[in-house]
């Protein structure tokens, strides 16, 4: 549903208006709360850990033993130690090889279970926002922070913060045997780990930002393709292909052109990596070898020293790899939680009640709306009383379809109250209340599945004769029994395989099945013919016994059996009253009504008019 009088905002990339950009949360606070997530699956993650530590240990123990086999195996010729080395050699790599199997595996499924709760708690949490949040925020920007930014997050679980801790195992233990195996030569090589520390440090500092962009141009293209696919018979009817394309390509231009800005410092770092790393190998190979030449060194030590340097060369280069998993985990993150920490503007009362046995007594007492700073509503005042129908009528945008979005709570007021048997609705539980009322929207939404599940989708228990029942109620029963699958037809995505008046009856069965205390009917005959309206508003009269009934339409016929009709204009009450009396005065409801009768009387002589003769017909 859109804003609540049919006002939409528009701008913005699709024709949209853009969510409001928030202010990037610091990473501190972003990891704080994704590693909140993690905590309920601890025991996972300390398993994680233990076979990371073992796969480290492993690589840390090989070089050593390497060098015990050069320099006492192999120089003293001793067979058997030599043999037994080896077999050490073979059964670390053996460990080293599935701990990280199972550091892989075990990080991957902590990653699954953590983004399985963050998607359901953010699906949820979606859910549950009022529509004031749903009239600003775009479909695709929505789907991109449920899908994309879910899954960096994931994968920075499942493989990035792990890399992080066998980062730093390897980074600590090798300078550490480094140091152990020759001090000088270790200190030597250990100069190059603050310069590219200070290059990490920088290059996250500036690529968190570029990822923030890259993802919010990525939401911007995702919601152009999503509303171009959403209205694509309405740009081939207008045959506005040319103008899609030119609305797409500077969205995705964007998307192009921060991504080359992220590749282009990616670029850079790798260079000044290597740079950095092959000053550190050269002054290594030209010390370490003056000093096996002097006798200083063995050869068996300066192997292992390379091994160590390898080692250390390792974690550095997969850092620029975590920082960016880093990066577009931090970002992605900061995105989700701006979508949970949205509060609804309609909450729940803690101490609300619950409707167990309502009579359908309406009433709006001095009712004001105000929409985007536009009054929609003012000081809007009436009672109906249970079981009576009152008719809404008036012009566009004159607050009739707000009238609708206010009863179920939809949105609040602001000003006035709107009661039901007496109570404001603020004080009762949203499902209590939404269920005690059936709409049937002026724009029916119908599932892409069975026409059985779409009826019977406020009540999904009720039996083949309950859905029956009300397809009959509904004018509909005929057309679904002459399809070959009757009531377990499947309609195609937004019902795109049936007609106007077809979805419109099946909403209305839908309201119907419910069977609500309180029955609102928001133009809900405005897409069906004159023959098919006459039908279903004998239907609908049958279904408003002993339910209290509320009718908005710009059709005098349907609202003029109303016990009330209310005439609004400009969000003000003008006219009031029964149909007799209405068109006995001068105003906007007489106007209405001539002009339709004026327009049903030359439909009628249309119909009763001869056809006029064809060339070549009888003489």
């Amino acid at each position: 549903m859109g804003s609540p009088d049919g006002q939409r905002r528009m701008g913005g990339p699709g024709g949209m208006s853009p969510e409001p950009r928030m202010a990037l949360g610091s990473s501190k606070q972003v990891l704080r709360r994704l590693a909140a997530y993690a905590l309920p699956h601890w025991r996972l993650a300390a398993a994680t850990l233990v076979v990371t530590l073992l796969a480290t240990a492993a690589d840390l123990t090989i070089p050593k033993l390497l060098q015990t086999v050069v320099d006492s195996g192999l120089k003293e010729g001793l067979i058997a130690g030599l043999i037994v080395l080896a077999a050490l050699v073979v059964a670390l790599t053996a460990v080293k090889g599935t701990a990280q199997f199972g550091r892989q595996f075990a990080s991957e499924w902590l990653g699954q279970r953590v983004v399985f709760t963050m998607r359901n708690q953010l699906y949820r949490h979606v859910q549950s926002l009022s529509f004031g949040y749903h009239d600003r925020a775009r479909t695709g920007e929505l789907m991109s922070r449920t899908t994309s930014d879910v899954e960096r997050v994931r994968r920075f679980v499942s493989m990035g913060a792990f890399q992080l801790v066998q980062i730093a195992l390897l980074l600590v233990g090798a300078a550490v045997m480094l140091l152990v195996t020759d001090w000088q030569l270790g200190l030597l090589s250990l100069l190059t780990v603050p310069v590219m520390a200070v290059l990490a440090v920088t290059f996250a500092h500036r690529i968190r930002p570029l990822f923030q962009a890259v993802q919010e141009a990525w939401a911007d293209l995702n919601a152009t393709v999503q509303e171009n696919l959403a209205g694509a018979r309405v740009v081939r009817a207008f045959a506005q292909e040319g103008m899609q394309r030119a609305r797409f390509e500077p969205v995705n231009k964007e998307v192009t052109d921060r991504n080359v800005e992220v590749m282009r410092l990616f670029a850079m770092r790798m260079p000044l990596f290597t740079a950095v790393l092959g000053l550190g190998q050269v002054a290594v190979l030209w010390y370490g070898g003056w000093k096996v030449i002097e006798g200083q060194a063995t050869i068996g030590a300066l192997l292992a020293f390379n091994a160590y340097l390898l080692l250390l060369m390792m974690p550095v280069r997969m850092l620029g790899m975590t920082i960016n998993s880093f990066a577009r985990a931090v970002a992605s993150g900061n995105r989700i939680f701006e979508v949970l920490d949205e509060h609804s503007e309609v909450q729940e009362a803690a101490d609300a009640v619950a409707f167990d046995d309502v009579r359908g007594e309406l009433q709006f007492d001095g009712v004001a709306f105000e929409y985007e700073g536009q009054r929609v509503l003012d000081d809007l005042s009436f009672r109906v009383r249970p079981g009576e129908a009152l008719g809404i009528v008036g012009g566009t945008g004159s607050g009739k379809s707000t009238i609708i979005n206010l009863l179920p709570r939809f949105y609040d007021p602001s000003s006035g109250r709107v009661l039901v048997d007496d109570l404001d609705v603020r004080q009762a539980r949203l499902a209590s209340l939404r269920g005690q009322i059936g709409i049937v929207h002026q724009e029916p939404f119908v599932f892409a599945t069975s026409i059985r599940e779409n009826i019977a989708y406020g009540r999904p228990g009720a039996t083949d004769a309950q859905v029956e029942a009300a397809a009959r109620a509904a004018q509909i029963h005929e057309f679904i029994a002459g399809l070959p699958q009757g009531y377990e037809t499947t309609v195609g995505e937004r019902g795109v395989t049936l007609s106007g008046g077809q979805k419109q009856r099946i909403a209305i069965a839908r309201a119907l099945l419910l069977d609500p205390r309180i029955l609102v009917l928001d133009e809900s005959t405005s897409s069906v013919d004159t023959w098919t309206e006459r039908a279903i508003q004998e239907a609908l009269t049958d279904a408003q016994r002993g339910r209290t009934t509320l009718i908005i339409s710009q059709r005098i016929r349907s609202v003029r059996d109303a016990a009330e009709i209310i005439v609004l204009e400009q969000g003000r009450i003008v006219q009031r009253g029964r149909h007799e009396d209405l068109i006995e005065q001068e105003g906007l409801y007489r106007d209405m009504w001539l002009t339709q009768e004026a327009e049903a009387e030359e439909l009628r002589g249309a119909e009763s008019a001869p056809a006029a003769p064809t060339q070549g017909g009888a003489s």
